[in-house]
């Protein structure tokens, strides 16, 4: 669920298998079908004016690159429980923050990449102005970070706990 400095990502054991199992489908039975319809679209003949050609050429290239971010995911995954935190905001942990010291205007999310995104709370990455911006600040601290049209703005973290999702 959260990725240390060490680049390990830490998954919950139902993440995992469900990441896993995406990695066998692709691999296994959706390779099989992109090739099935590369080949259909193939006999249909000039390639350079076939639209189901390229079509399934690049699928088969999004469906590539969705393997090797897999791979590479599972590779440093570790399953279980991130190490507990002293209430310093890092990947994996739901923070609540109060704008420019503004305790009426808070924002809660789940700070973690997009393969983490729940239904239930709002995700940011850590990559993202926000998320880099909280980043190893600890409960009480401001934190600063850039909106996108340049200015910058201040945050206060009210809270930061591991996300039990």
């Amino acid at each position: 669920m959260t990725q240390t400095s060490e680049n390990v990502t830490w998954l919950t054991q139902e993440a995992y298998n469900k990441l896993k199992d995406e990695l066998e489908y692709l691999t296994g039975p959706a390779r099989t079908e992109i090739a099935a319809k590369i080949a259909a679209a193939r006999e249909e003949g000039d390639l350079r004016e076939n639209g189901g050609y390229h079509a399934a050429k690049e699928e088969q290239g999004k469906q590539e690159l969705r393997v090797r971010q897999l791979t590479q995911l599972l590779e440093k995954a570790k399953v279980g429980t991130p190490p507990a935190t002293d209430g310093e905001v890092a990947p994996g942990m739901v923070v609540t923050i109060a704008f420019d010291g503004d305790e009426d205007d808070t924002l809660t999310f789940l700070l973690a990449s997009r393969e983490y995104a729940s239904s239930e709370i709002e995700t940011y990455s850590p990559q993202s102005p926000l998320g880099s911006g909280v980043m190893g600040h600890k409960v009480g601290e401001d934190a600063e970070y850039e909106l996108p049209n340049g200015k910058k703005a201040s945050v206060t973290i009210l809270k930061a706990e591991p996300y039990n999702g």
